[in-house]
């Protein structure tokens, strides 16, 4: 009986040994160059570039601008020389300071713009929209839930707001194989109690819960709130996390202690790949954190009616396009590189055919060519934006490598 076991015993180990063989033969091959020494899967590495604008914002006068004689809106004109940008981008995101609540379209302090804009917006290249700012509940709860109808009508995903609890609170899209999430948060009012104010009105709490938004008060906790979605990405697949941040404080030309305190809280948080900001309605630093994550604390306008004449500040008709090009290996799922730089953007405006035109320029080697600054005689005035935005970010940049340098000296 002894003899009977051991000779089972010895079938089984044998048959086992043998199947592992066949296996690895037929089903694995025999190229150890399959695996690596970490037994990862071979390396299939390519890149994606996602682009993020400011924001978005639609003034009376631009309103103005845009309608024709039969009562429509036309709003590609705006965007024609920045296209093939959005467009040349795997991934383009930017933020909507407007929403789509329906008539009478107005703009500051309560906007409400045409829904064709969402259309034009599609169609120039834009995937992903952030609905997070201080004006998303400038018409309530039915201008935030007409908003988000509007935008996924024009086949947008959203992030920032949503129309159903059960709604994840981050957009997300497959590029290249690549699961990318971006989620986006913007500041409430500072107030004196734990309630929810946006742009200085308390809002009630089935607003406040469609709402994706932090507060100055409760820093700590909501940024821990703003981690567990992270997390959540995660789970759910995320493999790039993009988080973009409405922070600030309006027409500063650097970044605050309150920005670079949430971003310092943020980013011990590993899984977050890229921050970009908005709301200071002018261009800010950028700067690359621990080698790997690019921080983009303000893009600025990408296109408003806030500039010299109705301001007297200059600064705000400047804005960026954030480009940031990431090296993913998609078989071991890791990003191997980060590449991040920004093309200036300053924002055209003058009277022809009989009303306002406003057209967003790329500050970039066509600037002296462009024909709009030469019909209108600006062309200077675009210049001096090209040089200021150009300075600020190349000092900020050699700042970088100068105290890189230095702690290595150490």
């Amino acid at each position: 009986m002894k003899v009977k076991r051991l000779t089972v015993l010895f079938l089984i180990v044998f048959l086992s040994v043998s199947g592992y063989f066949v296996y690895s033969l037929f089903f694995n091959g025999d190229n150890p160059e399959d695996f690596n020494d970490d037994h990862k899967v071979v390396k299939d590495i390519t890149t994606v570039e996602i682009l993020c604008a400011g924001d978005v914002m639609y003034h009376s006068s631009q309103l103005d601008g845009a309608r024709r004689g039969d009562g429509s809106y036309e709003f590609y004109d705006t965007y024609k020389y920045v296209e093939h940008y959005i467009k040349q981008a795997d991934l383009s995101i930017f933020n909507l300071e407007t929403t789509f609540s329906g008539p009478p379209y107005t703009g500051y302090p309560s906007f409400s713009t045409p829904d064709n804009l969402a259309e034009t917006l599609k169609g120039i290249g834009f995937d992903v929209v952030s609905t997070s700012n201080n004006h998303v509940n400038d018409r309530g709860i039915y201008g935030i839930d007409r908003t988000l109808e509007v935008l996924r009508k024009a086949h947008f995903v959203t992030t920032g707001s949503r129309d159903k609890l059960y709604r994840q609170r981050w957009a997300q899209t497959l590029i290249k194989g690549i699961q990318i999430g971006t989620l986006a948060y913007t500041y409430q009012t500072p107030s004196t109690v734990d309630r929810v104010s946006i742009n200085g009105s308390f809002v009630n709490q089935e607003t406040a819960d469609r709402l994706n938004s932090f507060s100055y008060e409760f820093l700590e906790r909501d940024i821990g709130k703003i981690s567990e979605q992270v997390r959540l990405m995660k789970e759910s697949g995320v493999e790039i996390v993009v988080l973009f941040l409405h922070f600030g404080e309006e027409y500063q030309l650097k970044a605050n202690m309150w920005q670079r305190r949430i971003v310092d809280i943020l980013l011990e948080n590993p899984d977050i790949d890229v921050i970009f900001g908005s709301h200071p309605h002018n261009l800010q630093e950028f700067e690359i954190y621990y080698d790997r994550v690019p921080v983009f604390y303000s893009l600025g306008n990408y296109v408003s009616n806030q500039r010299a004449e109705t301001l007297a500040n200059k600064y705000t008709e400047t804005g960026a396009m954030a480009r940031v090009t990431f090296t993913y290996d998609r078989g071991n799922k890791e990003i191997l590189g980060v590449k991040a730089e920004a093309v200036p953007t300053w924002v055209e405006k003058y009277y022809k055919d009989g009303r306002d035109n406003y057209y967003i320029i790329p500050l970039d080697e066509s600037v002296s060519d462009n024909p709009e600054l030469s019909a209108s005689g600006h062309l200077a005035r675009a210049l001096d934006a090209k040089s200021y935005s150009e300075t600020l970010l190349t000092r900020l940049k050699d700042e970088r490598v100068i105290k890189e340098e230095a702690e290595e000296d150490e």
